[in-house]
C-alpha cells in the first residue's frame, strides 16, 4: 500500500504478479528515497523521462512532486513542451543526459564527462538508475495502458 493506504493503478497492474510487485517496490523504493539525488533533480528527471516517452500517468504522478521540491512551475510547463529555454546549468545537463539515456540510449563521451564532473561517482550512478528505472516505468505504463 502506498501513503494513505490508496494503491494506484500501477500497483494494481503489478500486483497481478506478485513477486515482480514485490522486486519492483523494493527496487523503486531505494530509487525514490535510498540516493543522494536532490528531490528537484530525481523528480526533473523523471518528468522529462515521462514527456520523452509519452507517458502522461507518469507525469501526473510526478509534476507535482517536482514543484513541491522546488522546481518552478514555469520550468516545470517547459519540461512539459519540451522547450528547455530558461534552465540553470544544472538543469540543463540532467536534461540532456536524461534525453541522451532515453532516445538514444549511447551516451556521447563529452555529455557523460560533464556528468561525471558536475555529478559524484555516486550521485552520477544514482542518476543513471534513476533514469533508466523510469524509462522502465513508462514503458510500462504505456504498453498496458495505464492511466
Amino acid at each position: 500500500r502506498r501513503r494513505g493506504g490508496t494503491l494506484l493503478e500501477l500497483d494494481r497492474m503489478l500486483l497481478r504478479a506478485p513477486p515482480l510487485a514485490a522486486g519492483w517496490n523494493h527496487y523503486m523504493g531505494a530509487i525514490r528515497s535510498g540516493t543522494s539525488l536532490t528531490d528537484a533533480i530525481r523528480e526533473l528527471s523523471i518528468c522529462y523521462v515521462a514527456v520523452l516517452n509519452n507517458a502522461d500517468y507518469e507525469w501526473q504522478q510526478h509534476v507535482g512532486l517536482a514543484i513541491k521540491a522546488g522546481v518552478s512551475t514555469s520550468i516545470m510547463d517547459q519540461v512539459h513542451d519540451d522547450v528547455l529555454d530558461a534552465l540553470d546549468d544544472e538543469q540543463r545537463l540532467v536534461l540532456d543526459y536524461t534525453r541522451a539515456m532515453t532516445r538514444d540510449i549511447s551516451v556521447q563521451d563529452d555529455l557523460f564527462a560533464k556528468v561525471k564532473d558536475h555529478f559524484s561517482e555516486v550521485a552520477t550512478v544514482e542518476l543513471t538508475a534513476t533514469i533508466a528505472a523510469y524509462n522502465m516505468v513508462s514503458r510500462f505504463l504505456v504498453a498496458l495502458h495505464i492511466g
